[in-house]
C-alpha cells in the first residue's frame, strides 16, 4: 500500500490549510490599541529639599504622623467604610462577567419538545430536538469583546483604588481637623477667660474713674468675639467627629475622640517618585487608560458588525406518532443537519458603518481624555508640592512669632512683678501669646493638610493583601 498522497488528496489538504489560515486571520483582524504617549515631564518642578531620611512609603504615608490612634482609625475605615464596600461589590460584579466574557464564542446547545399535528388531522407527533450553534468571533469580534471586558475590569479596579485613596486621605484630614479644633478650643477658652478678667478690670477702673467711659464697652466686645470664636471651634469639633463616624461606617462618634489630645505631629519625610511613577499609582490615570481599552474593544466590535457573522450550527430532531387512527404506530423518525451559519448585513450596512465611525471618534476622545488625566495629575501634584513648601515656611514663621511673643510675655510678667506695669498689660500680653498659638496651630494644620493633599494626588493608598478583590490577574 502506497503512503504517497494522491494529487486530489494533496489539493484537499491545501484547501483545508488555506481555509484554516484565512479563518485565523479573520478572527484576529482587530485594529491595535492606540499607543498612549502620556505628556509627563521628566521631573517635578517643585522639588522637596533633599534629606537623609528614607523615602516615604506611598502605601503607608500617614504613618509619618506617628499617631497610633490615627493608624487605628485608618484600619477601621478600610474595613468598615460603606463606600469602599460598595466599590468592592461592584468590582466583584464586573469580575464575574469578565471571567465568562469568552463564553460568547463557545458552542451553545438548546433542547426543545413540541407536539406536531399532522395537516390531515389524522395523526399527532411528539418532537424532541437539539440545536447547537457556535459563533467563531471572526473579523476581530472576539478580540474586541476581550478588550471591552478587560477595560471594564481595569476600570473597576481603578475605581476601587480611587475610593481607597480618597478614604484614607479623608480620614487623616478629618482627624487632623478634629485635633486642631480641640487645641483651638483650649486656646480660645483661655482667651475668653482673659477677656473676662480684662472686662472686670476695665469696669473696676471705670468705677474709679481711672479709665475712659468706653473702655468697658471695648472689653465687652472683645469678650463676645472670643466667645463667638469658641462656639465656632466647638462646631468644628462636632462636624469632624461626625464625618469620621460616617467614614468608619458608624452612626455616632466614639466618646474617646472627643477627649482632648495632642495634634499629630508630622515627622521627617521625602518624596522620591518621578512623574512616570504617578502613571502606575494614580487611579484617575489608570481609569482613563482602561476607558481607552474599552473604547478600542467597542470599535473592534463595531468594525466586525460590518461583516457577516460566521459560525457552525447543527441540529437533530426525533419525532414519533403519538395519536393516530391507524392500527400500527410508525417507528420514530430522526433527522439531523450540520453546516456553516452565516448572517450577512445588507440594507443596514450604512448604519453599521456610521456606528464604526462613531466608535472611532469615541476612541480618539478617550485617548485625549487619558492625556488630560495625566496633565491633571501632574498639575495636582505640582500644586500640592508648592503648597507643602509654602505651608512649611508659614509654620516656621508662625512658630518664630509665637516664641518671640512668649519671650515678650515673660518680660511683661517681670515688669508686673516689679510693679512697673499693670495687671491689664499682663492680661493683654497673655491674649496676644494665645492668639499667636492659634495662628501656629492653624499654620501647622495647613502644612499637615498640604502633605495629605500631596499623597492623595500621588495616589497613595494601602496595597491590597492577597485575596483582596482588587488583585487582578491579566
Amino acid at each position: 500500500m502506497s503512503h504517497r498522497l494522491s494529487k486530489a488528496t494533496r489539493k484537499i489538504h491545501w484547501r483545508s490549510w488555506l481555509v484554516g489560515a484565512a479563518c485565523s486571520v479573520l478572527a484576529a483582524c482587530a485594529a491595535p490599541v492606540p499607543q498612549l504617549k502620556p505628556p509627563i515631564p521628566a521631573q517635578w518642578q517643585h522639588q522637596i529639599a533633599a534629606s537623609t531620611v528614607q523615602p516615604t512609603d506611598l502605601n503607608g504615608w500617614w504613618h509619618n504622623f506617628h499617631d497610633s490612634d490615627l493608624d487605628t482609625m485608618v484600619q477601621r475605615a478600610l474595613t468598615g467604610n460603606l463606600d469602599l464596600a460598595q466599590a468592592i461589590e461592584r468590582l466583584r460584579a464586573v469580575r464575574a462577567m469578565h471571567e465568562r466574557s469568552g463564553d460568547h464564542y463557545l458552542p451553545s446547545l438548546r433542547a426543545s419538545t413540541n407536539d406536531v399535528i399532522d395537516p390531515d388531522a389524522s395523526a399527532s407527533y411528539f418532537l424532541v430536538g437539539f440545536d447547537a450553534s457556535w459563533e467563531l468571533g471572526m473579523f476581530g469580534r472576539a478580540e474586541g469583546t476581550r478588550r471591552e471586558s478587560q477595560g471594564q475590569l481595569d476600570a473597576g479596579v481603578a475605581d476601587l483604588r480611587a475610593v481607597r485613596v480618597t478614604l484614607v486621605a479623608e480620614v487623616v484630614r478629618e482627624w487632623i481637623n478634629l485635633r486642631t479644633a480641640q487645641q483651638q478650643e483650649h486656646l480660645l477658652a483661655n482667651i475668653s477667660a482673659a477677656r473676662r478678667d480684662a472686662l472686670q478690670l476695665a469696669q473696676a477702673r471705670q468705677r474709679l474713674q481711672l479709665a475712659a467711659p468706653d473702655a468697658s464697652n471695648r472689653a465687652q466686645a472683645a469678650l463676645e468675639q472670643a466667645r463667638s470664636a469658641l462656639a465656632a471651634s466647638k462646631t468644628a469639633i462636632n462636624a469632624s467627629a461626625q464625618k469620621l463616624a460616617a467614614l468608619l461606617g458608624q452612626n455616632h462618634p466614639d466618646p474617646t475622640w472627643l477627649q482632648t489630645a495632642p495634634v499629630p505631629e508630622l515627622g521627617s519625610w521625602k518624596v522620591d517618585s518621578t512623574p512616570a511613577d504617578m502613571l502606575r499609582s494614580r487611579p484617575e490615570i489608570a481609569r482613563a487608560e482602561a476607558e481607552v481599552l474599552t473604547a478600542a474593544g467597542e470599535l473592534a466590535i463595531a468594525h466586525a458588525d460590518r461583516f457577516p457573522r460566521i459560525g457552525l450550527g447543527g441540529s437533530i430532531n426525533w419525532s414519533t406518532d403519538i395519536d393516530n387512527n391507524r392500527k400500527h404506530t410508525s417507528t420514530p423518525n430522526a433527522i439531523d443537519s450540520f453546516g456553516p451559519e452565516i448572517s450577512i448585513p445588507l440594507f443596514d450596512w450604512g448604519i453599521r458603518l456610521a456606528a464604526q465611525h462613531a466608535r472611532d471618534h469615541q476612541l480618539k476622545a478617550s485617548v485625549l481624555a487619558y492625556r488630560q488625566a495625566v496633565l491633571q495629575g501632574v498639575s495636582e501634584v505640582e500644586t500640592a508640592l508648592g503648597s507643602v513648601q509654602q505651608q512649611r515656611l508659614r509654620e516656621q514663621y508662625s512658630l518664630a512669632a509665637w516664641q518671640a511673643l512668649q519671650r515678650a510675655d515673660k518680660a511683661v510678667q517681670t515688669r508686673v512683678n516689679l510693679q512697673l506695669a499693670s495687671p491689664l498689660d499682663r492680661n493683654e500680653s497673655r491674649v496676644v501669646v494665645d492668639q499667636a498659638a492659634l495662628d501656629l496651630a492653624d499654620a501647622r494644620a495647613a502644612h499637615d493638610l498640604a502633605y495629605v493633599a500631596l499623597f492623595k494626588a500621588l495616589g497613595g493608598a494601602p496595597l491590597p493583601v492577597a485575596g483582596d478583590p482588587d488583585e487582578v490577574q491579566h
